[in-house]
C-alpha cells in the first residue's frame, strides 16, 4: 500500500497510509464554494457503505473514501482498535492527517465540507471538525464518538460552537457508556449539539437517524 511520511504534533514521526480508493455521487463537480459530502465508512466496512444514506438527504454532491488500514476481519478501518472506544492519539493522527491529504488533493479549498461518519468514521467526521474546522459546513456522527485527546481545533470550537447532530441507538451494544459519555461531554463544551437517541435502534441507522439527519442538512444549508 502507498504510504508517505508524517509528523505528529508531538514530533513523532510515522508512515502513514494512502487513500487510494473512492467512489463518487454521479456526475460528481466540485463545484467553487458549493458543499460536498464526505462519507466515512465504519470499522471492516468499505466505501461502499454509506452512498445510499444520500437518498434520504437533501442532495449535494458526495465522495466516499475507503480507509486505508486493513482490519484483521475482512474490510477496512480507519486505525486499529486496540482500546475500543477510547483510541490513542498516535493511531487517530496518521488516518485524520491521511483523510487531510486526500481532501486536499480532491475537493477544492472553496467548497465546504459535510462531513458524515458512522460508528469510527463517526470519529473521523470528528476529527475533520477538530482539526480543520473553518473547513466544515457540517458534522453528522451516527453511532460514533470522539476520541479523548485534545486537538488543535479545540479552542477555535469552544469560542464559535457550530452545529453538529450526533444519532445514536439506545441498544447501541458497540460503543461503549464511556465512549457515550465522553462525546456528548466535548459535544456539549464545543458545539451547538443536537443528540438524539432511538428506542429499539442498536448499531445501526434507520429511517429515523435519517429523517432528523436531513432536516439538521436542510437547515445548516439553507
Amino acid at each position: 500500500m502507498t504510504n508517505f511520511a508524517g509528523i505528529g504534533k508531538s514530533g513523532q514521526n510515522w508512515l502513514v497510509n494512502q487513500i487510494t480508493s473512492w467512489v463518487a455521487s454521479k456526475n460528481f463537480d466540485a463545484e467553487p464554494g458549493k458543499p460536498i459530502a464526505i462519507l466515512l465508512h465504519g470499522y471492516g466496512s468499505n466505501e461502499k457503505d454509506l452512498p445510499d444514506i444520500m437518498g434520504f438527504l437533501p442532495e449535494i454532491p458526495w465522495l466516499s473514501p475507503r480507509a486505508p488500514e486493513k482490519s484483521p476481519h475482512g474490510g477496512n478501518a480507519w486505525f486499529q482498535i486496540t482500546s475500543p472506544g477510547n483510541p490513542s492519539e498516535a493511531l487517530v493522527a496518521p488516518s485524520t492527517e491521511s483523510l487531510w491529504a486526500w481532501i486536499d488533493d480532491n475537493i477544492p479549498e472553496s467548497c465546504p465540507i459535510v462531513a458524515i461518519g458512522f460508528s469510527q468514521g463517526g470519529l473521523m467526521a470528528t476529527q475533520l471538525l477538530r482539526t480543520r474546522p473553518e473547513r466544515l459546513a457540517a458534522t453528522i456522527i451516527l453511532a460514533g464518538f470522539t476520541q479523548a485527546a485534545a486537538q488543535p481545533g479545540d479552542d477555535y470550537l469552544r469560542s464559535n460552537k457550530p452545529s453538529v447532530i450526533y444519532c445514536r441507538g439506545l441498544q447501541d451494544g458497540v460503543i461503549t457508556a464511556d465512549a457515550v459519555a465522553r462525546t456528548n461531554a466535548w459535544l456539549q463544551a464545543h458545539t451547538k449539539a443536537r443528540t438524539f437517541t432511538y428506542p429499539g435502534l442498536g448499531h445501526s441507522i434507520d429511517q429515523r437517524v435519517m429523517a432528523d439527519a436531513a432536516a439538521y442538512l436542510q437547515s445548516v444549508l439553507a
